[in-house]
């Protein structure tokens, strides 16, 4: 082992230390490994220049710094094939190796919690699709033997204290409360706030991500509001919207699917006079009876307060 690559993995052992515990990790041996492998003993542009010691693509839920760069991925054993992707970007070597505690705090990497065995982590953190690498587990488990890696898994947990992955969920969950309240509460018991809601932020990333694919169609969402699986007026707008759906459209769809642009349906003018004369209420009420009979609630107010004036 040269100096130069004592010097790297103490510094990476060093920065996992700091961070493991706080994200229920409790082996570091074969992170170290890893960021020899990804990184290329740090000298890869991606790690030199990034900070990026673990080959971390940016994904859909990453807000930060990204770079564009050609990697390879072994999709068929023995066959690599070189892409271009977006890689995520750090300013530090100590932010680059506690992003990697960011990244693999996704649910999908939820097996790795605990783990004090480094074949093991090795072993499931390649299941869960990390890498492409058909010889991942292999040069992995060689580099934690051939350089003794192991005399860095001494990870010390603070007694009874939650890791960040926990404490997250439970953001989530509404548990701590929101805004400036969150913050003075997590800070009161001890954790980063910057860190806890990265974490949240990520997983709610994917949550949109996952509900966008499956998101189903203008044209058979209004089907199930004629069918009345969605409620009616603002119980219905405030369900369509929370689902990320845009009522206006919906109920046009909705609309006409009913018949509400017939011939028979009465004029802007006419409508005006009816909500002159208090047929359609008020405010909010009026907004959602307007749309949901098919009605530009913004031209039938307009000709409203030309009549009225």
């Amino acid at each position: 082992m040269t100096t130069e690559q004592k010097t790297f993995i103490e510094s990476i052992a060093a920065a996992a230390r700091k961070h493991a515990a706080n994200y229920g990790i409790a082996v570091i041996s074969p992170i170290i490994a890893q960021a020899i492998n990804e990184s290329g003993w740090g000298k890869s542009t991606l790690a030199a220049k990034y900070h990026n010691y673990f080959g971390m693509k940016c994904g859909s839920a990453w807000k930060g710094k990204s770079v564009n760069m050609s990697t390879c991925e072994e999709y068929e054993v023995g066959v690599l094939t070189q892409i271009k992707d977006n890689f995520r970007v750090y300013d530090s070597l100590e932010e680059g190796v506690k992003g990697y505690f960011d990244f693999i705090s996704a649910s999908r990497y939820a097996n790795l919690k605990g783990v004090t065995d480094p074949k093991t982590y090795i072993e499931n953190i390649k299941a869960d699709g990390y890498a492409t690498s058909s010889q991942y587990v292999k040069n992995l488990l060689n580099l934690v033997s051939a350089y003794d890696l192991t005399q860095y898994d001494n990870i010390t947990a603070q007694p009874g204290k939650k890791n960040v992955s926990e404490i997250a969920q439970e953001v989530i969950a509404g548990m701590w409360g929101n805004g400036t309240e969150r913050k003075e509460k997590l800070e009161a018991a001890g954790y980063n706030y910057a860190e806890v809601q990265a974490i949240v932020n990520e997983r709610a990333g994917n949550k949109t991500e996952n509900k966008a694919d499956n998101k189903k169609g203008i044209a058979e969402i209004a089907q199930e509001v004629v069918a009345g699986k969605w409620g009616n007026g603002s119980e219905r707008k405030q369900r369509l919207e929370a689902e990320g759906y845009n009522y206006a459209e919906v109920q046009a769809a909705v609309n006409n699917i009913m018949g509400k642009s017939q011939p028979n349906k009465k004029n802007v003018a006419e409508i005006a006079n009816e909500v002159i004369s208090g047929k359609w209420g008020n405010g909010s009420e009026r907004k959602e009876k307007l749309e949901a009979a098919g009605y530009n609630y913004a031209e039938v107010q307009a000709k409203v307060n030309e009549m009225l004036r």
